[in-house]
C-alpha cells in the first residue's frame, strides 16, 4: 500500500520478477506492485531497470525516484517525491508492455 509522508514524498512496496521476456506490469496484489522486468539482477542493473521504468509510467524525472530499500531483494520499497498516492495508483495500473 502506498503512503505519504508529510506531503512531499509517497512510498510502496514492489516485488519484481528479473529476467523476464519484456517488462511488465502486473498491478497492485495485496498492497504490492507486481512488475516484471527483462534486466538481470545482476550488478544493480535490474534496480537501475525498475527506476528507470517506474519514472516513465510516471512520468516523472528518474531523479524523483529512489529505492529505499530491497537492494538485493525481489521485494523491494520505492520512494517518489512529489506525487500523491492516488497519481501513483492510477499512473501504476497494468499498462502494455515498454
Amino acid at each position: 500500500m502506498a503512503k505519504m509522508d508529510g506531503g512531499k514524498r509517497c512510498t510502496f512496496r514492489v516485488r519484481v520478477q528479473p529476467g523476464a521476456r519484456r517488462n511488465e506490469v502486473q498491478g497492485f496484489v495485496d498492497g504490492v506492485l507486481r512488475l516484471r522486468l527483462t534486466a538481470p539482477p545482476v550488478e544493480g542493473r535490474a534496480n537501475e531497470a525498475l527506476l528507470k521504468l517506474l519514472a516513465n509510467l510516471l512520468g516523472a524525472r528518474r531523479g524523483q525516484l529512489s529505492l529505499l530499500s530491497g537492494q538485493t531483494s525481489r521485494e523491494k520499497v520505492i520512494a517518489v517525491e512529489g506525487m500523491a498516492e492516488e497519481e501513483v495508483h492510477r499512473r501504476l495500473r497494468p499498462s502494455s508492455p515498454e
